[in-house]
């Protein structure tokens, strides 16, 4: 594999926009360790190599379990996660599959048992943001494998 653009090819302000976004999140009530599952969940739907290396590497450094990681594409099928999890990995999904699937009242309200609305809008950011990276390094052909925990 190839990479096709590095990141110190890109102009500047693409990059300063995502880190401010990445910063306001990491600055969010939105739980690092949740976040990472989350992540992880939608890199896997995305196909996006950098992105799972990265947060699996991230979501074992704050005391994620494998076996959790592992099962995440059968998150429905295993008794791994809590119902504020199930919840967020619904979400997750939904949003990163919003050109076959809608939000429904269900998924939505399933959201609002656990979460705030400024927490939901958190999460939404969150998911966007996580979609905007598989994309970018899809693109950019990204290579995965080197990256380190807390490298970002």
């Amino acid at each position: 594999m190839t990479q096709r653009i590095s990141y110190q090819e890109v102009n500047k302000g693409l990059m300063d926009g995502l880190m401010k976004t990445e910063f306001y999140l990491k600055k969010s009530g939105v739980d690092p360790k949740l976040r990472e599952l989350m992540n992880y969940r939608v890199s896997q739907i995305n196909s996006c190599g950098y992105c799972l290396d990265m947060h699996h590497k991230e979501a074992i450094n704050l005391g994620e379990a494998e076996i959790r990681l592992h099962s995440l594409a059968a998150w429905r099928e295993v008794p791994y996660y809590s119902e504020a999890e199930r919840a967020v990995l619904a979400f997750a999904e939904v949003l990163t599959n919003a050109n076959s699937q809608h939000v429904s009242d269900e998924v939505f309200n399933e959201l609002a048992k656990h979460f705030t609305k400024a927490e939901i809008a958190d999460l939404t950011l969150a998911v966007a943001q996580i979609n905007t990276w598989n994309r970018i390094n899809k693109a950019f052909g990204t290579v995965p494998g080197k990256y380190e925990a807390g490298q970002h």
